[in-house]
């Protein structure tokens, strides 16, 4: 079996990172989106939150599974049997900071090889910082994430 991992914050999980996954699953046996414990930013939401509106967003995905994880990305794919990580490119912004983080996580675990997968045309600006930012400012987030997002946000009074 092909598994893959896609690791990251997702804080929160957008239209973008749901874009990928659906594609990652078409070239794997399982894709593992995998929910980080460490952001290294100061988050919107605590991990419980993003492990659950994680969940909530990708329940009609086949072949994923949902869970989190403390540590390195590439020891926790190790761990969960993945020798593929999956990462989303938007822009030439995000190669230098992908490329380098793919460098080391292959000199950190050369077995594990990094698959850059990009996001449709009408996702390719959307991030979760730029998410965040528009709840911050009380805007609209129907056309950037999805639907229990949406409706957590709106609920608790975060957009």
């Amino acid at each position: 079996m092909h598994r893959a991992l896609y690791p990251g914050t997702f804080d929160p999980i957008t239209l973008g990172h749901i874009n990928i996954v659906q594609k990652a699953v078409e070239f794997f046996d399982e894709v593992i989106l995998a929910v980080a414990d460490y952001t290294g930013k100061d988050p919107h939401l605590n991990l419980e939150q993003r492990l659950r509106l994680c969940r909530e967003s990708t329940l009609d995905i086949p072949n994923l599974k949902v869970v989190s994880f403390t540590g390195l990305a590439v020891d926790f794919a190790k761990k969960m049997q993945c020798n593929t990580m999956i990462r989303g490119l938007r822009a030439v912004s995000d190669f230098e900071y992908e490329l380098s983080l793919a460098i080391t996580n292959r000199k950190l675990k050369p077995e594990i090889e990094t698959v850059f997968l990009v996001p449709s045309l009408k996702y390719m600006y959307l991030s979760s910082t730029m998410v965040r930012q528009l709840a911050d400012l009380k805007a609209p987030l129907d056309d950037f994430v999805p639907q229990p997002v949406l409706e957590y946000y709106r609920k608790n009074g975060l957009s």
